[in-house]
C-alpha cells in the first residue's frame, strides 16, 4: 500500500458529507438517497412533481468533477485496469443487481441500515461478502 491509497481524513469527510446529504434528503422530502431509485425515476413513466429534484440530484453527481475542475484547475484522476468490454459488463451487472436487490449500496447501506431494515442488512451483508471475496481472489488467486 502506498501513502496515497490510505486517505482516512478525506474518506471521513466524504462519508460525513454523504451521510449529511442523505439525512437532509430524508428530513426535507421524506425520500431515501438511493442512487438507483433516484436515477431510474428521472425518465418516464415517473414524470411527476419530483422529477426536477431527481434530475438535479443526478446532475449534481455527474457535475461534481466539473466543480472540482473549477475549484482546483484540474480534473480528478480516474484510472481503470479494465477495457471497455469489462467496464460495460460490470455496469450491466451492477444495474441488474440494483434492480434485483431492490436498491443499491447507497440506499441500503446509508438509509436502510439506519432505519434498521432487515432487507438492507441482508443486502449490505451480501455486498460486503462479495467485495471481500472479489478482493481476495484478485489479490491472491489471479
Amino acid at each position: 500500500m502506498t501513502p496515497t491509497e490510505f486517505t482516512p481524513f478525506a474518506s471521513l469527510v466524504g462519508g460525513a458529507k454523504i451521510g449529511l446529504a442523505s439525512v437532509l434528503l430524508m428530513l426535507a422530502f421524506g425520500r431515501i438517497a438511493g442512487i438507483s431509485g433516484i436515477a431510474v425515476r428521472v425518465l418516464p413513466p415517473y414524470l411527476d412533481g419530483e422529477a426536477l429534484g431527481r434530475l438535479a440530484f443526478v446532475l449534481g453527481l455527474v457535475g461534481a468533477p466539473l466543480i472540482w475542475l473549477l475549484a482546483t484547475g484540474a480534473m480528478p484522476v480516474a484510472s481503470f485496469d479494465a477495457g471497455p468490454a469489462l467496464l460495460v459488463a460490470g455496469g450491466l451487472l451492477v444495474g441488474f443487481g440494483s434492480v434485483w436487490g431492490n436498491g443499491c449500496t447507497s440506499g441500503h447501506g446509508l438509509c436502510g441500515l439506519s432505519r434498521l431494515s432487515t432487507r438492507s442488512l441482508v443486502a449490505v451483508g451480501t455486498f460486503m461478502a462479495t467485495a471481500i471475496a472479489t478482493v481476495f481472489v484478485m489479490r491472491h488467486l489471479i
